[in-house]
């Protein structure tokens, strides 16, 4: 299994930190694609990341058609708040592709009516605009995983195993 998580013009170091923290806890692939709101060797986004950065396979991708020619991912999923279905009401394959847009305006329109069949959201009240990006990649990440099986993570705690 390689869950992929694709930010698309990511702008805020601190999410992008938080999200590579959740990519090496759920041994998840981080896509960045530029442009990239910061540096990538920025100090706020290593200390979101805190000591993890080791741990989390990175590629950085000119733009979005380098990044689909390089990867032609046929199970990639656009969260959009325009989409109709919901994120948990989609079947997920193992080495799915979840591609997030820029925090201050989303994945473009014109490429999301592109690909309209695979566009999901996750429900929320109709006057709230969106969610925060690293709490949205966590939510349908592990929505991914629960489908299917967890996969390698660790099922039982070792805290009282010791």
């Amino acid at each position: 299994m390689e869950l992929n998580i694709v930010l698309l013009e990511p702008e805020i170091p601190q999410n992008t930190g938080n999200i590579a923290r959740t990519c090496a806890a759920i041994n998840a692939k981080l896509h960045l694609i530029k442009p990239l709101g910061f540096d990538i060797s920025e100090k706020a986004v290593k200390r979101s990341g805190l000591d993890y950065w080791d741990k989390v396979n990175i590629q950085v991708y000119e733009n979005l058609e380098e990044f689909l020619n390089i990867n032609s991912p046929n199970n990639l999923f656009l969260l959009t708040t325009k989409a109709d279905k919901i994120y948990s009401d989609v079947e997920y394959s193992e080495d799915c592709y979840l591609m997030f847009g820029p925090e201050s305006r989303g994945i473009p329109e014109k490429y999301i009516l592109e690909n309209f069949d695979k566009a999901i959201r996750i429900p929320m009240f109709s006057d709230i605009r969106s969610l925060n990006l690293s709490n949205s990649v966590a939510i349908v990440a592990y929505e991914v995983l629960r489908q299917n099986n967890f996969y390698e993570l660790k099922k039982t705690s070792e805290y009282f195993n010791k």
